[in-house]
């Protein structure tokens, strides 16, 4: 029934042949790869004004400034990226670039940022999501937590259906909202230059300013808004998920995302001038205040509300095809758990998928769901991959140099002090608000991952056999085996895994430990009625407790068995074939096997005894 349940939610396995056709053409990668991009856009204006508001009218003078700023960042990166894709067709983005060409340690670094920002990616872009909606609808505020998670969790599951499936499922919010976007500024600056309509803002704006320009604040406005890049790297971490030709697709895709972030930035930027938006905390975003001043209340306001909150929940799943594919190459170089290179019934990279989803929600909860708490830790873990990416492309292309090296070195070598610059802005300015975690976090991470490749290669040094003769590997090696039984009762699975052990050794000992003094006694009794010559070892347990004093026993014999003997240890285990057998029986085998597995000299083995087996025991 789980499985049948499973095949309906999840959809029928896929076998290896049917991968080619689980990867993005132009229309369905953009979709996917636009959303965190595009959707970044619906609060990184809001952000710039946050901080620039103490300004008074001025704020939007330095909004546009400081816009150009952020489009001109915008337009390095792509040309960087773009360069990333033509040289690591095979993905893995800023970490593979900076492993190759800066060392282990710079890759790791670049990694461990960029998993920082996918799941950031999902948790700010889900509660960006739900800000949309409950600026709609103010009396879902309360349950702006619980809607998140539950978001979260619909996506994990439409992306486990696997890649085609998902793309299809998402492609049409995506470009609901491009449509709806482009619509609302072309037709908000035609109402604004042709038609002369000059809207009343929603809210009063603060006249007077509370502080005085400085760089500082520039630089603040400009380290917030710089969350409307975020996104850009995953066309090149996901290279490979795009149909033949993947990397000319790679690079179409990455053009004309990068359009479409200067058009609706900018334009939405314009229009929070133009229609004078206001942020305001727990409030109606600026880009609602911006469409109510163009469409008032009308059908298009609902549109634009509805299709950017569909967009900002969509942008989690740019996180959930860039993280399970760095995953997956962190992991096949064996900095992360192997599981992560494991595609699941759908080809889907379903390890991956799960982890990314339940971080994320734990930081929902955490943080409340709070955007506004989110976004500083979001955007220092991407600047650091961006700026080690593009060192390391400066690295490769003087490695390389092949045809035109030097002025692509010079591109990725721009890029680099721009990005380095920005990784700074944006860690000073936000490290009081919640930088800091991140600057902790990325070390922490990259430790854990050299644990795990320590731990790889220790465990591949020791199943090696390279420095074996194979040819005299001797397979007639005869071992005495002692057998154990641990039993808790004479029954028909017992007296079964006693068969199959006495078949196996003529060395067989049944061990007992049993915490009713009254129930030891009759085991014993029933146990001579056998005709058996097992030798029964039957011990009280005063202070109830069975699987440790069963542990100690088992090892006392394995410690005092000889060079060619082996302790076989054979578990009674009886299956019901019922809905919660294995939930409501079992444990004990559980923890034994568990336990006994870790000595050198014990081989755990299993009797499984069928209740359904209607076969009379000899």
């Amino acid at each position: 029934m789980l499985k049948k349940f499973l095949d309906v939610l999840l959809g029928e396995p896929l076998a290896n042949e049917q991968s080619s056709h689980e990867k993005y053409n132009i229309p369905f990668g953009l979709a996917i790869m636009a959303s965190d991009a595009i959707s970044s856009v619906a609060y990184a204006a809001q952000e710039i004004l946050f901080v620039l508001i103490v300004l008074g009218m001025a704020a939007y003078k330095w909004l546009t400034w400081t816009s150009f700023m952020i489009i001109g960042l915008l337009i390095v990166l792509t040309i960087s990226y773009i360069q990333i894709i033509r040289a690591y067709p095979q993905g893995g983005g800023a970490y593979k670039v900076a492993k190759e060409n800066l060392g282990t340690k710079a890759g790791l670094c670049a990694g461990a940022g960029l998993i920082i920002d996918y799941i950031l990616t999902v948790a700010v872009s889900a509660s960006a999501g739900a800000d949309a909606i409950i600026s709609a609808f103010s009396s879902l505020t309360q349950y702006k937590v619980t809607f998140v998670v539950t978001i979260i969790i619909v996506l994990t599951i439409l992306n486990l259906r696997g890649i085609s499936e998902s793309s299809k499922i998402f492609a049409i919010p995506t470009y609901v909202f491009i449509f709806s976007m482009a619509f609302m500024i072309i037709y908000g600056l035609f109402k604004y230059f042709i038609l002369g309509i000059h809207t009343t803002p929603m809210y009063s704006i603060p006249t007077k300013a509370t502080e005085g320009l400085s760089i500082f604040l520039i630089l603040r406005a400009f380290s917030s808004g710089c969350s409307a890049l975020t996104g850009v790297e995953a066309v090149s971490n996901s290279a490979p998920n795009f149909q033949e030709p993947s990397q000319k697709n790679a690079k179409i895709v990455m053009i004309l995302l990068s359009a479409l972030i200067f058009f609706i930035f900018g334009g939405t930027s314009i229009l929070a001038i133009f229609y004078t938006a206001v942020p305001i905390e727990n409030g109606p975003t600026v880009v609602s205040q911006i469409a109510f001043g163009i469409f008032n209340k009308g059908i298009m306001y609902y549109v634009i509300q509805f299709s950017t909150a569909i967009i900002l929940l969509m942008a989690c799943n740019t996180a959930y095809t860039g993280f399970p594919m760095l995953m997956y190459v962190v992991g096949k170089d064996g900095f992360a758990p192997r599981q992560f290179t494991i595609r699941g019934k759908r080809l889907s990279f379903s390890y991956g998928i799960g982890a990314l989803s339940t971080i994320a929600c734990l930081l929902v909860i955490a943080f409340k769901a709070d955007t506004h708490r989110l976004i500083p830790l979001y955007a220092v873990g991407v600047f650091t991959s961006f700026t080690l990416g593009q060192f390391g492309m400066v690295n490769h292309w003087r490695k390389e140099r092949e045809k035109g090296w030097k002025k692509r070195a010079l591109i990725n070598g721009v890029g680099a002090l721009v990005t380095l610059l920005t990784t700074t802005i944006i860690l000073v300015e936000k490290f009081n608000e919640g930088a800091f975690v991140v600057v902790i976090l990325i070390p922490i991470i990259i430790l854990i991952q050299m644990r795990i490749k320590a731990h790889y290669n220790k465990v591949a040094d020791h199943l090696s056999v390279s420095q074996l003769n194979l040819k005299k590997v001797n397979f007639k090696i005869k071992y005495t085996h002692i057998v154990i039984v641990p039993i808790a009762s004479l029954n028909r699975a017992t007296i079964g895994a006693l068969q199959y052990a006495q078949s196996v050794s003529d060395n067989v000992i049944a061990l007992n430990i049993s915490t009713d003094m009254e129930a030891m006694e009759k085991l014993k009794q029933r146990w001579s009625e056998l005709d058996t010559d097992i030798l029964l070892i039957a011990k009280y347990s005063p202070y109830r407790a069975v699987v440790t004093p069963l542990l100690n026993y088992i090892t006392q014999i394995a410690q005092a068995a000889g060079k060619n003997e082996r302790i076989t240890v054979i578990l009674p285990e009886f299956v019901t074939h019922e809905r919660f057998g294995e939930v409501l029986h079992n444990h004990t085998s559980f923890f034994l096997r568990e336990n006994l597995v870790r000595h050198s000299n014990i081989i755990v083995s299993t009797f499984p005894y069928h209740l359904t087996d209607d076969a009379e025991t000899e």
